[in-house]
């Protein structure tokens, strides 16, 4: 098991969003993720939010919130991971072009027509219902999702 981050930065009723389609043996191939990394030597998580954004966007965020943790367990060639899911809504700099993707400001609500992990929509939606700070379980089996616990209640 790893440790990551995962931001989706606010702007208004928009958020910047990566579209995974640069990098090689990619797990995240062709989906539309938010911004975040593994951490790296002894980094907190909110010190691995700060270096990922500013590596992944050239944005230095100034106000963020730690939202929860996720535990994704997978069967098949991936690790497992720990997951610290974060909202920004401030910012400063300007954004740069990123070598993991494309980076788009999108809609909430186009958002969701978007590729993206099944798991992923469960945490959107708990982002947008600003639910307190929780703790989900998402297990894959390839690319489905086959169990989804959250805060210790299978959902899934």
């Amino acid at each position: 098991m790893y440790n990551t981050t995962l931001c989706y930065v606010l702007r208004g009723d928009e958020v910047l969003m990566l579209h995974r389609i640069k990098k090689k043996n990619d797990m995240n191939q062709d989906k539309w993720i938010g911004i975040g990394g593994k951490f790296e030597g002894e980094e907190s998580p909110d010190e691995c939010l700060l270096r990922e954004a500013k590596e992944e966007t050239g944005l230095t965020l100034t106000s963020w919130k730690c939202r929860g943790v996720i535990t994704f367990l997978t069967e098949g060639k991936w690790e497992g991971e720990h997951m610290y899911l974060f909202t920004a809504d401030g910012f400063e700099g300007e954004m740069i072009d990123c070598n993991e993707g494309e980076l788009r400001w999108v809609s909430r609500e186009f958002l969701n027509d978007l590729p993206k992990w099944e798991g992923d929509q469960i945490f959107l939606d708990l982002l947008w219902q600003d639910a307190p700070f929780f703790l989900l379980k998402l297990r894959y089996d390839g690319e489905k999702l086959v169990e989804a616990v959250l805060n210790g209640k299978k959902i899934k």
